[in-house]
């Protein structure tokens, strides 16, 4: 099948940052830049890789960015100090905390300190309950938001068609649900959410118009798990061990996608789906707080 059935996600996350950039441009008309400050704690490589890629996509935008990163042993306390001194920063609008955090800080309570206004991630419990009840005046977590882009812009059709996503985690798997089954347009879809407790994980997947992984395990979705002329998100970041490969390792999706493309209706390339359209969304979500931030101002 060649190329002709993938899904360009660094295309439409370039289409998505021009239409960032012109937002932009509106602002800064009005004497205002839009700024996102980044927390990291501690060094964890793949870590600084994602923060490095954010900063230079909003160097290249127009967007300010300011980088804090604090030491491995950094108490919560200190942690949470620095967060509302950015709450309170007029310069900054949106405040991303670069995940995972160290063990003795508790992921929840961090993501809860960030003003929702500025909460660029989706992850604050009002922006959560705002993604539930479809109030767009929030902010959507980037990853499956940028999912939703991908199905729109590749004319993937969700009314009524039946969804399937591999994974319930509070970052991919139950905001993603959230967003297809809201009554709405690019939305309602039949949702099902399958994760390790599941019964029958391949007959819910064969059922699947669109299938999304995102559970974390390196190629579980086999081609003998998907319909034909499916659509296939695949969410999933492993590191496998490949003696050929440089370093001795390499970076593999959810889906065995050699063996999926050929029967998948359109899929994502990994890397080159997914991961481009979370930054783009990062970027959509910082001019969003921005405009909001203003016009609460005036």
């Amino acid at each position: 099948m060649g190329t002709s059935n993938l899904i360009d996600g660094r295309a439409i996350a370039e289409q998505i940052h021009a239409e960032t950039a012109q937002r932009i441009e509106k602002l800064k008309q009005r004497g205002i830049q839009p700024g996102l400050a980044f927390v990291r704690v501690g060094e964890d490589p793949a870590s600084k890789v994602y923060v490095g890629m954010k900063e230079r996509t909003s160097t290249r935008l127009g967007i300010r960015s300011l980088t804090r990163v604090l030491d491995e042993k950094t108490s919560e306390a200190d942690l949470l100090t620095l967060i509302r001194e950015l709450n309170v920063d007029p310069a900054i609008h949106g405040i991303l905390v670069q995940a995972p955090l160290p063990s003795h800080i508790q992921a929840s309570r961090v993501y809860s300190t960030v003003s929702p206004e500025k909460d660029v991630d989706g992850f604050h419990p009002v922006n959560v309950g705002k993604l539930m009840l479809g109030d767009s005046s929030g902010f959507a977590p980037c990853t499956p938001a940028g999912v939703q882009q991908l199905l729109i812009r590749s004319g993937v059709n969700t009314e009524g068609v039946e969804v399937v996503i591999l994974g319930r985690g509070d970052i991919v798997g139950k905001p993603m649900a959230a967003i297809l089954c809201q009554k709405g347009k690019h939305a309602n879809s039949t949702v099902t959410i399958c994760h390790s407790r599941t019964r029958n994980i391949a007959e819910h997947c064969r059922r699947a118009d669109i299938l999304i992984a995102a559970m974390g395990v390196a190629e579980f979705v086999k081609a003998d798990m998907v319909k034909h002329g499916a659509t296939v998100i695949d969410v999933g970041v492993n590191r496998v061990n490949d003696p050929a490969a440089k370093g001795g390792s390499k970076l593999v999706g959810d889906v065995d996608f050699a063996a999926i493309q050929p029967i998948a209706g359109k899929i994502t390339p990994n890397p080159g789906g997914v991961g481009p359209m979370t930054i783009a969304m990062l970027m959509q979500n910082t001019v969003l707080a921005a405009e909001q931030l203003t016009e609460k101002a005036v």
